[in-house]
């Protein structure tokens, strides 16, 4: 093999489908590859035939230009594949097996993966812990919005599949188990969401839906989704949950409608560093908004779950503190109330399994909760235009065939 397609980030607000090189077992040189990892040897890893790959909204803040990633860098961490070259060090997975890769990359060797943290490896990315492929700052593995893509320690990373025409079949679900639908459960997870529980989820993007969807799952009484965005809000109600259009005003108010309290138990944040402010401030960026308001909505005693994307550069802040993360919290709120905070990549092999599990034995249904729609690898561009503009639609791209028409 010698080509291969990729979806390339070429600047604020453009990305291009690009001819590139057909991965090897080894590391080479190439936007955003930190130079200790060139000419690291991955005998240990696989190549995959991509069979989808998923347009994130992490993805979206690169292209809006809203993170230091270097043009030309190959994106796409959202990746299950068809194995068709095995490395010489890998015993367990065999070609032709069909995958879910884990966004982050973990090496299942260091003292955090022993732990469960595979979201901070310490081994794979020699700038600092964590890493993924295809994203800014995180040791610089390729990314698989492509025809192909290499996947590292393979035996450990990747999730396979117990039966390849299931997986077809159900490939729209399953192929969320890569980042969305875990980051989604995750949120809820550590936001303490269980049997009964009222559950707050800002942002109705793909994550805040799927973190819905988990929340329904771990046995939420009450969801309510909040967004600036009608479609996406609408999307959210077509699975059950309550939603709040935060433009008109402090969630409080809605919520006390919904609940008859002004408060909920849980709190979630699937929106990150660009949110905009509430009310009459919701055409301007405020990126400390919804931090403060889960703050102030979840009961004393409570705990949020991040998921949102919060960044150390940021061009495109509002002001010197927001271009290097620094946001203006109202800690002492979360203090007074003993609430608990949980942020960073979720863990995606500390639930991917269960979720794969609940997948297969239809108990859930993912794909029609964040409304996926395939398109074609060549058709990128403009999904990461309509996605940019608030499409409620979770894109998958398809760039080898697999999924039917």
């Amino acid at each position: 093999m010698s080509g291969n397609k990729a979806v390339a980030y070429k600047g604020p607000g453009k990305v291009e489908i690009i001819d590139t090189d057909y991965p090897t077992f080894e590391l080479k040189d190439g936007p955003g590859v930190n130079p200790a990892n060139v000419g690291r040897k991955v005998n240990h890893g696989v190549i995959l035939k991509t069979v989808a790959t998923n347009i994130c909204g992490s993805d979206q803040h690169m292209v809006r230009g809203r993170t230091t990633a270097p043009a030309d860098l190959v994106l796409g961490h959202e990746i299950t594949g068809e194995v068709v070259e095995v490395g010489s060090d890998v015993e367990f997975i065999k070609k032709g097996d069909i995958c879910s890769v884990p966004f982050n990359i973990s090496c299942g060797r260091c003292r955090n993966c022993k732990e469960r943290k595979t979201g901070i490896c310490l081994n794979v990315n020699p700038d600092r812990p964590g890493s993924a492929y295809g994203y800014v700052d995180m040791g610089g593995w390729v990314g698989g919005q492509a025809e192909y893509v290499l996947v590292p320690y393979a035996d450990w990373n990747l999730l396979k599949f117990p039966d390849r025409d299931q997986a077809l079949e159900k490939i729209l679900d399953l192929t969320m188990l890569s980042d969305i639908f875990p980051t989604g459960y995750h949120g809820a997870y550590t936001a303490g969401v269980t049997t009964g529980s009222t559950v707050y989820i800002a942002g109705a993007g793909p994550v805040g839906l799927a973190a819905a969807l988990s929340a329904q799952l771990l046995g939420a009484a009450v969801v309510i989704v909040a967004d600036l965005n009608e479609e996406r809000l609408a999307q959210a109600r077509s699975f059950g949950c309550e939603t709040v259009d935060v433009s008109k005003g402090d969630p409080k108010d809605q919520i006390e409608q919904l609940l008859g309290v002004p408060e909920v138990d849980c709190g979630v944040d699937a929106v990150g560093f660009e949110a905009r402010g509430h009310g009459k401030d919701a055409s301007h960026e405020a990126p400390a908004t919804v931090l403060n308001s889960l703050m102030s909505i979840t009961a004393a005693g409570g705990a949020l779950g991040i998921p949102g994307l919060y960044v150390t550069g940021d061009p495109g802040g509002i002001d010197e503190a927001a271009k290097v993360g620094s946001l203006s919290l109202s800690l002492g709120t979360g203090w007074a109330k003993s609430l608990s905070f949980t942020t960073g990549q979720c863990p995606v092999m500390k639930y991917n399994r269960g979720l794969m599990m609940a997948i297969l034995h239809d108990k859930a249904h993912i794909a029609k909760a964040v409304n996926a729609k395939p398109i074609p690898l060549d058709e990128a561009p403009q999904g990461y235009e309509e996605f940019d503009k608030g499409a409620a639609t979770k894109y998958v791209l398809n760039p080898n065939g697999y999924i039917a028409a």
